[in-house]
């Protein structure tokens, strides 16, 4: 199987390129630059793209690679900091920036070069650097430039290595598609032999190998990730799995006796589900900072659950539903903390398994979701949008309590009701209601009100490593206010989130 190396600077989009990799039906892993040549050299790689990273190359302490990776004969695709290495190997200068650039920018390249066929001399790239290139090593020349950018893109076609200034992996460089797809086929010679049923065939035959007849027990969530490595499990082990359902009491309305029920009739599986809401609001009483409530839910959580897995005679092995971005956001390598995920939490000493079993970890969202369809799992569970492990917990900003968590779950209920009611639901690729730690002065009849604000966040993405603000039309969202300040008691005001990722997040906390 022909294969592309991602070489992982400690970009944030590290993973997504390969991803990007990926829907080319070109099988692509990622390695640190801690890796090895010998490594490299040994796995006979098609094609090395080098990642960005939110570093300076002149810096020493900056994450550089030996130089002789550029003599290996192997095609070679820099990105950003890559493009900056690239130039910094072969002797050419990288210096700050006059003008930095960020967000969507114009682009003029060379059509003439292998990168770029195809594509128009004048197209929108997306930029974050505050470095650039102020000479081009010999040998190379420019085929790309911008307004403020001298060397957006740089080419030395002889030997083929290929770098570029701006980010063809996110969805907002307009031509970004194209460009790795000339790289793998016009550039790498890829013909395209990785396809996704080749991933569970591999992944439900090498589970099958190593679990044997042991047991399994699955941390089940009710979400897409969870759902679909119950599915992969099943496949391979069938009843040897156990699926351990935890309802904090922080799950969306009714949710929990959704998860019961579809889990129980569609799988054949041990099922068990554990009851701990009044439990977890203790434990948050009084904690407002996010990453406190994370650790307080995620701690919580697994102590609710490792005094369920004692009772278990056989333990086995412990699965969990843990997917790229998982990785990728809660700091993987050296790319920055965004935040901690629920499912990075210490095993207890006296909790012995035969091994971590993470049969997703190398997919994003919407591969998750292509594998699920592929198992047979009902589209309503497999397109199911995201929710985050802490569940409310991370939607309602300041202290949890019950009363809050009753609020959101039927103000977010009656907005999921009306985008499903209209069919917009299809246009978005996750949307919910959040409650902020803020109250405003109203008028409900002839009374003045003193009560909490409900803010609204939809987005569309195709990765979520970005994501723009969903356009919902005016008059559902006024339909959409005026039924959660009708309904839900204690809310006299709705917003409406208008922020893409980046600079913020999808969730708020």
């Amino acid at each position: 199987m022909e294969k592309i190396l991602v070489l992982d600077f400690g970009g944030q989009y590290n993973q997504l390129i390969a991803r990007r990799v990926r829907d080319n039906r070109v099988y692509a892993e990622i390695l640190p630059y801690t890796a090895s040549l010998d490594e490299i050299k040994s796995r006979g790689y098609k094609g090395i793209i080098f990642t960005g990273g939110p570093n300076s190359v002149y810096d020493e302490s900056s994450p550089h690679y030996a130089k002789e990776i550029l003599d290996l004969g192997i095609p070679v695709l820099g990105i950003c900091y890559g493009c900056q290495l690239i130039s910094w190997m072969r002797g050419g200068e990288v210096k700050t920036a006059p003008v930095s650039e960020y967000g969507k920018i114009d682009v003029t390249v060379k059509k003439s070069s292998p990168l770029f066929k195809g594509i128009p001399e004048k197209s929108v790239v997306w930029m974050s650097h505050t470095d650039y290139i102020s000479k081009v090593p010999e040998g190379f020349e420019i085929t790309g430039t911008t307004g403020d950018c001298p060397c957006a893109a740089m080419e030395n076609a002889g030997e083929r290595i290929y770098a570029v200034q701006f980010h063809p992996e996110v969805t907002h460089s307009q031509f970004g598609k194209e460009i790795l797809h000339n790289f793998l086929y016009e550039i790498c010679g890829c013909c395209g032999d990785w396809v996704m049923d080749d991933f569970i065939e591999k992944t439900v035959s090498s589970l099958r190998k190593k679990i044997g007849s042991k047991k399994v027990i699955l941390g089940l969530s009710g979400g897409v990730d969870s759902s679909v490595a119950a599915g992969l499990l099943s496949r391979a082990v069938g009843k040897q799995l156990t699926c351990v359902f935890v309802d904090q009491g922080l799950m969306r309305k009714d949710e929990g006796d959704f998860v019961e029920k579809t889990f129980t009739s569609l799988f054949d599986m041990n099922f068990v589900r554990v009851n701990c809401q009044q439990e977890f609001l203790s434990k948050l009483k009084g904690v407002t900072d996010p990453e406190q409530k994370r650790r307080v839910i995620g701690t919580e959580f697994y102590s609710v659950f490792w005094n369920e897995i004692r009772k278990e005679n056989d333990r086995g092995f412990f699965a969990q539903g843990t997917i790229y971005p998982d990785c990728i956001e809660s700091g993987k390598g050296d790319a920055d903390v965004i935040k901690t995920h629920h499912n990075r939490v210490k095993m207890p000493g006296d909790i012995k398994f035969e091994g971590i079993i993470e049969p997703l970890s190398e997919l994003f969202k919407d591969e998750v979701r292509a594998v699920g369809e592929k198992l047979g799992i009902p589209k309503e569970l497999v397109w199911r949008q995201p929710f985050p492990g802490p569940g409310l917990g991370v939607r309602i900003i300041g202290e949890i309590t019950a009363e809050k968590v009753k609020i959101l779950q039927d103000a977010d209920a009656i907005f999921r009701e009306e985008m499903v009611k209209t069919g917009y639901e299809k246009n978005l690729s996750q949307f919910f209601a959040v409650l902020p730690d803020v109250k405003t002065v109203g008028v409900m009849g002839d009374h003045r009100t003193y009560d909490h604000l409900i803010a609204l966040r939809a987005v569309t993405t195709d990765n979520f490593m970005t994501a723009d603000w969903a356009h919902i039309p005016y008059d559902l969202l006024a339909k959409v206010s005026n039924r959660i300040t009708n309904e839900v008691e204690h809310v006299n005001r709705v917003v409406y989130d208008i922020t893409s990722k980046p600079p913020g997040t999808v969730e708020w906390e």
